[in-house]
């Protein structure tokens, strides 16, 4: 058992690191810099997820970062379940703080939603589709982007625990803690009644 453990532990580090690395890599930064858009931390809120690409004009870049950056937290997880269950957790952890805090960009990252996304698929399908189902059902109703994730988000421990899956279900609830905290400016503006609206001109 010991042994175990201490096969282990380097393994879990590794994926941690692993994730890390994976989810730090930039996607909207690089794409709309190979696009020749120049630096996206420059326009709308600074912020290097797929709504400021957006913001660009390029359906098709937004489209492009938000896949990558969903799937890097997938890929993350998958390559590390090969070594056991604490490592694809430590793996999706690591990719979800690379994308908040990278170290290429002084740890000024995303807001997450999208590499949550990605992670969440790598677990549970079934979650995802849960997922999926709050946020267009309150993006629809309410068109608040950010109100629909901070929903989906705060429910998918529960609905992981629901399935039976309590480890994930931890994981889930750190990261949508976090997610919540990288989302306060959102929060602030939900309260102001300020906050734009999907679809919103200006």
């Amino acid at each position: 058992m010991i042994a175990n453990l201490d096969l282990a532990a380097p393994a879990v580090a590794a994926c941690l690191v692993l994730g890390y690395a994976l989810g730090s890599i930039p996607f909207g930064l690089i794409l709309t810099k190979f696009a020749g858009l120049g630096d996206v931390r420059a326009i709308g809120s600074g912020n290097i997820g797929a709504t400021n690409v957006l913001r660009t004009g390029r359906k098709g870049l937004a489209a492009a970062t938000l896949l990558g950056d969903a799937l890097k937290g997938t890929a993350a997880v998958l390559v590390a379940a090969r070594f056991g269950e604490a490592a694809a957790l430590a793996a999706g952890l690591g990719a979800f703080l690379g994308h908040l805090f990278p170290v290429w960009l002084g740890f000024r990252g995303g807001k997450g939603v999208a590499t949550f996304i990605g992670v969440l698929l790598a677990f549970s399908p079934l979650a995802l589709l849960a997922f999926a189902a709050i946020w267009l059902g309150l993006a629809f109703a309410l068109r608040y982007s950010s109100l629909a994730a901070l929903a989906a988000s705060a429910t998918t421990p529960l609905v992981l625990w629901a399935l039976g899956r309590p480890a994930e279900a931890l994981l889930f609830g750190l990261l949508g803690l976090l997610l919540w905290w990288k989302h306060a400016p959102n929060i602030r503006r939900l309260l102001d009644g300020t906050e734009g609206r999907i679809g919103q001109k200006g």
